[in-house]
């Protein structure tokens, strides 16, 4: 870990004003100690010589404001530093945030909740000790022991090059023990970041486990987990405990070495004894902040890692980047070319109710897969359509799903809506004008009427009635104690799987985006809910541009566009439906 982190100043710019005034008073604070070891040596000496209160009274003054500016200087200090950090924090979270959302599902399905939610919260909160404690003395041990050296140098050059002989005695052990700290205190945060991570899914999960007997077992883990960090810690703070020792040891002894100089020559004549007082009282200046500097480091080093595994994850790339840098040349997203439409000159005019949805070469590959989820697709999805897209498990109807919720991004090809490029179009402008009916729906812990308006939380309850009905989600609804006040707990624990499918559909229905996508939405019914459902689709999707993922092509309704996909690659399908009367083909883009 370096001594300072620049990028925090990158990400955290209202902060630096806070920064700055803590190096300014850190200045002052260093003038100040000098201005205090010279005013005391002064009433000391005056005082052995034997010179009254009435003499040294306007020395007594002098050092006595002083005393009370150093107090003052050390406390700015210590605000603007809680400030800096409480600034850093605040802008750190939000832009973890954003930019953990707009990395978006792929990415996310990658770590684990509990971690990023740990990081974020408990982790930032360990920047209090590293800004507050660590940085301030960080300046100091810069500036004070080289002012107490120059100023030494002036009085007494000898004690001036005992001093600078044995200073780096100290970084030298601290860095020693640093990187003894630095990996100790990584485990411990990996171990704290695995624990939150773990404890959250397994409380997500408990009805679950005891269903099936594994409560136990999921404790014992817990227990395990919480076992190492609390080994972790305790070793942590043991290293932490006797770096203190070390410094401390280096640090007297070296005082010491001064002091045996500065009183052999002070007992030869050699020295006069206000300045050897000056010395004496500066030694102890020049090595108290590298000592601090050394203890403070353990404090803030949890803060400090948190912060570059946050760091570390705003530098993440975007997957839009990618999709810039793996488009082939002639399709290339100039932002003046891209743009133009009949009748709109920007991507965030765009319309799902009158463009059309172009895919051109679109190639998917995921991280670990040796073959593309999509291969070369070039599809056609036109206004008011609607398309039931087959195939079996894995062949990338998910994917092709994910690419129009840019969820991800294709490595080659062009998406294009009208004639501007979806790279081009603002994520809220295009995601405004889709609803999506998943696999797995999520639930959260609020009330029915909630879950069901959560892309139009405006809705009326009339309005929230109206589109629980249409996905047969209404008769359960009024069931339940409180109706549509009715609290669904996490993840709709309260529901049956089919319930919560429809639940998510009423969702979809009361959205009206003119884009519906329906990932199974039957999947988790019984036959006669799922006919409900069929019929409900029927009547919702009127007007909308419908794309219907499902295993079996007889689910298909009259008129709809039968598309297969098959390892990636779209092939023909042939209608199961032979009351249409015609063969479903492809609008295939050249």
């Amino acid at each position: 870990m370096k001594p300072f982190d620049p990028r925090l100043l990158r990400y955290a710019g209202a902060a630096r004003g806070y920064l700055l005034a803590t190096v300014a008073l850190g200045l002052a604070g260093t003038g100040l100690i000098l201005a205090q070891a010279g005013l005391l040596a002064h009433v000391l000496a005056g005082a052995v010589a034997g010179r009254g209160l009435a003499a040294l009274s306007g020395t007594l003054i002098a050092l006595l404001v002083v005393l009370a500016a150093r107090a003052g200087t050390s406390y700015g200090g210590e605000v603007a530093a809680l400030r800096a950090a409480a600034t850093i924090k605040s802008q750190l979270r939000r832009r973890l945030t954003a930019h953990a959302l707009r990395l978006g599902p792929s990415w996310l399905g990658g770590e684990q909740a509990g971690e990023i939610s740990t990081l974020a919260t408990r982790g930032l909160d360990g920047l209090d000790a590293y800004f507050a404690r660590y940085l301030p003395q960080l300046v100091l041990a810069c500036l004070v022991p080289a002012a107490v050296l120059v100023r030494v140098a002036f009085a007494d050059w000898i004690s001036a090059l005992v001093i600078a002989a044995t200073l780096p005695v100290i970084p030298v052990f601290a860095v020693l023990v640093g990187l003894n700290t630095k990996a100790r205190t990584r485990r411990q945060w990996a171990l704290l970041a695995r624990l939150g991570g773990h404890f959250l899914d397994v409380v997500e999960g408990l009805p679950t486990l005891k269903v099936f007997g594994r409560a136990n077992a999921q404790a014992d883990v817990i227990g395990a987990v919480t076992d190492a960090h609390r080994r972790a810690t305790m070793t942590a703070l043991r290293v932490a405990f006797l770096s203190a020792f070390v410094l401390e040891l280096a640090a007297t002894l070296a005082t010491a070495l001064v002091a045996v100089e500065v009183g052999l020559r002070l007992l030869a004549g050699d020295l006069s004894y206000q300045t050897a007082l000056l010395v004496l009282l500066l030694t102890p200046e020049a090595y108290l902040p590298l000592r601090a500097v050394g203890a403070q480091f353990h404090a803030s080093v949890e803060g400090a890692t948190a912060a570059e595994r946050a760091l570390g994850i705003l530098q993440t790339a975007l997957p839009g980047k990618a999709l810039l840098t793996a488009r082939p040349a002639g399709h290339a997203a100039s932002p003046g070319a891209s743009w133009a439409r009949s009748g709109s000159g920007s991507p965030s005019a765009i319309d799902l109710r009158y463009d059309t949805i172009v895919l051109r070469q679109v190639t998917v590959a995921y991280p670990g897969r040796d073959r593309p989820a999509l291969d070369q697709v070039s599809l056609a999805i036109r206004p008011g359509e609607h398309i039931t897209l087959i195939g079996p498990s894995g062949a990338g109807k998910t994917s092709l799903l994910a690419l129009l919720l840019r969820f991800t991004e294709p490595a080659s090809g062009t998406i294009q809506a009208g004639r501007a490029d979806l790279a081009a179009i603002p994520a809220d402008a295009w995601l405004n004008q889709i609803a999506w009916v998943p696999q797995n729906p999520y639930l959260f812990a609020g009330s029915a009427a909630e879950n069901i308006a959560l892309g139009q939380p405006a809705a009326s309850r009339e309005a929230i009635a109206r589109a629980a009905g249409l996905a047969g989600a209404a008769g359960f609804v009024e069931q339940l104690p409180q109706g549509y006040g009715t609290p669904l707990g996490e993840r709709g624990l309260r529901l049956s799987a089919g319930q919560r499918q429809k639940i998510a559909l009423a969702r979809a229905f009361l959205r009206n985006a003119p884009l519906l996508l329906l990932d199974e939405p039957t999947a988790h019914l019984d036959p006669v809910s799922a006919g409900q459902v069929r019929q409900a689709l029927a009547v919702a999707a009127a007007g909308r541009t419908v794309i219907h993922v499902t295993h079996r092509g007889d689910l298909a309704a009259a008129g709809d566009r039968l598309l297969a996909l098959d390892h990636g690659r779209l092939t023909q399908a042939v209608s199961p439906l032979p009351a249409s009367g015609r063969r479903a083909t492809l609008a295939v883009i050249p």
